[in-house]
C-alpha cells in the first residue's frame, strides 16, 4: 500500500505570532490600566465629598437646633435677647462656656472653634464615629448682621442680635476640604 504525503495547510499559530499577540495584549492592557486608575481615583474623591457632605449637614443640623444666645430661649419667640423688651442683652462671648462640653451645648455660639482631627469625631454624646475616620472637622460661628459671609471685629449691639454665620469645614482623607455655611437669625 502506498501512502501519498501530500502537503495540506497546517492550521494554528506559528511561535512568534503568539508572542506578537501577547506584547499586543501587555500594552493594550498597560493603556487601559493608566487611562483607569485615574478614574478610580475620582471615583473615590466623589464618596468623600459626599460622606463629608452628610457629616457637615449632620453638625448644622444638630446646630441650628440650639438656642441662637445664651440668654435666649430654646424654642425661640418668647425670649430673645437684644430687643426692647427683654431684659438681656446678647452674649459678646463666643464658645463654649467654663465647664460645658459638646454634650451640654446650648446655644450656637458654643460651636466656635470646635475642632476634630482625623480619627477623632464624635457624635452629641461624644461617642467616636468609626464611619468618618480620617475626616477632619472645623467649626466657626460669627457675628454677621449684613449676610455676606464677612465676620466684623466691629460689632454693633444690632449686629450681635441680628444673625450667626455658621461655618463648618471637613477635610476629606484625600485632603480635599468642602466648607458648608448657614446663618442662625435671632428667632
Amino acid at each position: 500500500m502506498l501512502f501519498s504525503y501530500s502537503r495540506l495547510p497546517h492550521k494554528g499559530f506559528t511561535l512568534i505570532e503568539t508572542i506578537v499577540g501577547i506584547v499586543v495584549l501587555a500594552i493594550s492592557f498597560s493603556v487601559l490600566t493608566t487611562l483607569i486608575y485615574p478614574l478610580s481615583k475620582q471615583s473615590a474623591d466623589q464618596l468623600h465629598q459626599i460622606k463629608a457632605a452628610e457629616l457637615a449637614q449632620s453638625m448644622l443640623n444638630e446646630i441650628q437646633n440650639k438656642a441662637f444666645d445664651q440668654n435666649s430661649d430654646m424654642a425661640g419667640g418668647l425670649r430673645r435677647c437684644g430687643e426692647a423688651t427683654s431684659p438681656l442683652p446678647c452674649s459678646t462671648a463666643m464658645g463654649m462656656e467654663i465647664g460645658e462640653a459638646r454634650s451640654t451645648f446650648n446655644d450656637v455660639d458654643d460651636y466656635n472653634n470646635l475642632n476634630y482631627d482625623a480619627g477623632e469625631i464624635v457624635n452629641s454624646q461624644e461617642q467616636l464615629l468609626p464611619l468618618y475616620i480620617g475626616y477632619s472637622m472645623r467649626i466657626s460661628v460669627c457675628n454677621d448682621a449684613s449676610y455676606d459671609g464677612s465676620c466684623p471685629t466691629d460689632i454693633s449691639e444690632d449686629a450681635i442680635s441680628t444673625a450667626k454665620l455658621i461655618t463648618v469645614t471637613i477635610t476629606t482623607p484625600t485632603d480635599f476640604s468642602m466648607r458648608f455655611s448657614t446663618y442662625r437669625a435671632n428667632f
